[in-house]
């Protein structure tokens, strides 16, 4: 999850008011002391953590909630707008012909976020291409082109040419068929006149279209100086905000764009080349305090449908809904789950899933459960092909000739049937629902997302209170 702490120390603040139908004053200096105790250790900086307090505080102590809405949920909608307008919009990334250039000190992850932004841009239909012009990092070059070549993306970089500004004229040539190009610069261990003129020359070659700035999330506050100084160097259209998924604070890169009236467009969240995200303000809070993001995980599940269709001719998501469930069917779906991105990722998407739950959850369960699943997949190439399109044949026998081939020991090949018939039962009860009954299971999931106090109608516009 991103910004674990954070989120999870702000839903424990909200937690503080179940039960409760009104606030009073010391209800609400209370909680409103929690929320600047979350945000302080999540590195905001405490200028602006006084400011969005203060915004909470007093519309918490003003503004009536609507009819049967409880005070737990008429402050979480309060704080969600007031985190809303803290990050602001997402940058302008249309999806047409442009030049990005990407901007940032030596290891905030340029290299690898060009390849992502590039694979990004493939899944939309388009044909991206990656300029690598760091000529100061040794591997660079090796690293970026590995990077490309995972993400089956055109790459150029040349690793005899000492000009990055030659390299970049030579690039911009050799990618001219290219929908989208992606212009990777140097970095230094901090800012210095030699990378700021570097750059200057080639933003003034390039004449990119947009101009982003690559922050590490364990920057902290520095981001601020940072940004300026990048912004005063070149201009900064957009900031992409970098690994997301380790134990960084993230808080102070968040206030950063804030501060320096830049908009976010990229979240670096895992090291493969599909872990980034398009930055969407109310699905990234609203994940952030437990309430999921449908149209995130909508995205995930498009796109990981595609891939394994892509790469199984033989397989119809579509014939699991109208047909008997296999033991094939689920190893499909695993390997679906699995080009999703990591599980906790995926869950803290779904409404009622995420955010309160995973707090609860030890902090290795969701390695767990991958190591589970891989275990699943052992034991279903133990068998054969009769019982994987028939497991009701696996008997007591069966069971033990599949756990010596796998190396798994029976009661885990037992698991691994019991969550076959729960799976084939629910795709039963898929099977009969029609669209309404669809759309209603989804306005139930969104609901439970807020905490169960009718969020769903509570406000309008785009969030998870729509």
């Amino acid at each position: 999850m991103v910004l674990d702490n954070l989120g999870s120390s702000l839903r424990g603040s909200l937690d503080k008011l179940r039960g409760k139908s009104r606030l009073s004053e010391e209800d609400v200096a209370e909680i409103v002391k929690e929320i600047q105790r979350s945000l302080i250790q999540a590195d905001v900086d405490i200028a602006l953590v006084q400011e969005l307090s203060s915004s909470i505080e007093e519309r918490a102590l003003n503004e009536e909630p609507p009819g049967g809405t409880s005070a737990r949920d008429h402050v979480l909608r309060i704080v969600y707008e007031e985190l809303v307008a803290l990050v602001g919009e997402s940058t302008d990334l249309p999806l047409e012909s442009q030049t990005i250039l990407l901007a940032g000190l030596q290891g905030s992850g340029k290299t690898t976020t060009a390849a992502k932004m590039a694979w990004w841009f493939s899944k939309k239909g388009l044909r991206p291409a990656v300029i690598q012009t760091d000529t100061f990092r040794p591997g660079a070059y090796d690293q970026a082109k590995q990077m490309c070549e995972r993400a089956e993306v055109d790459f150029y970089g040349d690793p005899d040419e000492e000009d990055p500004v030659e390299i970049a004229r030579k690039g911009l040539e050799e990618t001219a068929d290219a929908d989208i190009r992606i212009v990777d610069t140097s970095g230094r261990s901090g800012l210095n006149e030699t990378l700021i003129e570097e750059l200057k020359s080639i933003e003034e070659l390039v004449a990119p279209d947009r101009n982003l700035l690559v922050l590490d999330a364990a920057i902290g506050q520095g981001a601020k100086d940072q940004a300026k100084a990048f912004g005063d160097a070149v201009g900064i259209d957009g900031v992409v905000i970098t690994k997301l998924d380790g134990t960084a604070k993230g808080g102070g890169a968040l206030a950063a764009v804030d501060q320096t009236d830049s908009t976010i467009a990229f979240l670096g969240t895992g090291e493969e080349v599909a872990d980034i995200e398009r930055f969407e303000p109310n699905g990234f809070i609203s994940r952030l305090l437990g309430m999921g993001d449908l149209k995130q995980l909508a995205e995930r599940v498009e796109r990981a449908m595609s891939e394994q269709e892509a790469e199984d001719e033989d397989w119809d998501p579509e014939d699991m809904m109208k047909g008997e469930f296999t033991l094939k069917d689920m190893r499909r779906q695993m390997d679906a789950m699995n080009k999703m991105g990591p599980l906790s990722q995926v869950l803290d998407m779904i409404p009622g899933l995420g955010g309160g739950l995973m707090d609860q959850l030890p902090d290795d369960a969701m390695d767990v459960t991958q190591e589970r699943m891989q275990s699943f997949k052992v034991i279903m190439d133990s068998m054969s092909e009769e019982e994987l399109e028939n497991p009701r044949s696996i008997g007591k026998t069966r069971i033990e000739r599949i756990s010596r081939g796998s190396g798994k020991p029976e009661e885990t090949v037992r698991e691994l049937l019991e969550q076959h018939k729960m799976m084939s039962r629910m795709m039963k009860q898929f099977q009969g629902m029609g669209d309404s009954d669809m759309q209603r299971m989804m306005k139930q999931m969104q609901q439970q997302g807020g905490g169960g106090g009718g969020m769903g109608g509570m406000g309008g516009g785009g969030g998870p209170f729509g």
